[in-house]
């Protein structure tokens, strides 16, 4: 049973950037595939980025060019890298496997002057 954990929300200005983590319990992480999805509020959960045990990425177009996904599987963690941060990027953040296992408690990004 993998167990994923998220941290690195804040607060950040317009144009600015946030490194965000999903952090990894269990010794098979590297077997899934892992997505970031945020939920604002009043606004479904959406997908926005993904990469597959292979290291092969996907993005949202609303944050393509901006949003990088990686993972270290020695680490047991995926991280979203968000530059260029718009007040539209709020919400709050979550990771999860594919297929889908437990939600965790979200790490809140807000993007505000």
């Amino acid at each position: 049973q993998v167990q994923l954990v998220e941290s690195g929300g804040g607060l950040v200005q317009p144009g600015g950037s946030l490194r965000l983590s999903c952090a990894a319990s269990g010794s098979i992480f590297s077997i899934y595939a892992i997505n970031w999805y945020r939920q604002a509020p009043g606004k479904q959960r959406e997908l926005v980025a993904l990469i597959t045990k292979g290291n092969n990425t996907h993005y949202a177009d609303s944050v393509k060019g901006r949003f990088t996904i990686s993972r270290d599987n020695a680490k047991n963690t995926v991280y979203l890298q968000m530059n260029s941060l718009k007040p539209e990027d709020t919400a709050v953040y979550y990771c999860n496997r594919v297929p889908l296992g437990t939600w965790g408690q979200g790490t809140q990004v807000t993007v505000s002057s």
